[in-house]
């Protein structure tokens, strides 16, 4: 995943790639739990957009988690309309790699699935994860609700907390206002199920996040 050598500065709207009006055509079924990985989906299911790193980890992480319908993986937090993969590898995007979690809350909720995102990467290292650098793998969480917004800045000082408590550094994932979700390319979707020995960057501290909390507040 790291072939491509992405930057580590994030690049201006001025200086991103055009990109272009064609979105990606991706399949039409989720390869491991068969439901649509495209709107429109089920009344009353909410989603979650992150980024962890290497995106192909990420969303098996999260089709594996209890009570989620369908996932995803794609591009977001930048600035260059329907980019390639190639193009947000070369920094010139601004986007970082992400997955899309449509769940059901009747089963799960949006802080189990915060707590899915903070325990499976290291949410401390900047323009990298791991052995990945570059912005298009830099930590994000991108809410669409005011709620969700509360839930993902109270879970961030509960980590923050956590993480001090084990002697470790600052959060410097991004929390913001989620724009537009581009799909990557069909290859990337589902990659670790149709690719079980594939490349797989992700990993936590070792540490749990707690849960709740972010609700009480």
């Amino acid at each position: 995943m790291g072939m491509f050598g992405g930057k580590s500065k994030m690049v201006t709207a001025e200086e991103a790639l055009p990109g272009r009006d064609a979105t990606m055509r991706v399949p039409e079924a989720h390869l491991v739990l068969g439901a649509p990985i495209v709107p429109p989906f089920p009344d009353g299911h909410e989603s979650i957009i992150v980024g962890m790193g290497c995106f192909w980890g990420a969303e098996r992480k999260y089709w594996t988690a209890p009570g989620v319908y369908t996932t995803a993986v794609g591009y977001a937090g930048g600035f260059t309309p329907n980019p390639s993969y190639e193009e947000v590898c070369s920094g010139r995007t601004g986007h970082t790699e992400v997955v899309l979690a449509v769940f059901d809350p009747a089963v799960t909720s949006y802080e189990a699935m915060l707590k899915v995102f903070w325990e499976n990467h290291d949410p401390t290292q900047g323009m990298r994860q791991g052995n990945d650098v570059g912005t298009q793998y830099r930590s994000a969480i991108y809410w669409q609700t005011d709620e969700q917004k509360v839930a993902a800045e109270a879970s961030r000082e509960m980590f923050q907390e956590v993480l001090h408590g084990a002697g470790l550094g600052e959060i410097t994932t991004e929390i913001a206002a989620a724009g537009p979700f581009f799909y990557a390319e069909p290859y990337h979707q589902q990659y670790l199920a149709a690719h079980p020995n594939g490349y797989c960057g992700l990993g936590g501290t070792g540490l749990s996040c707690p849960i709740g909390v972010a609700k009480a507040e």
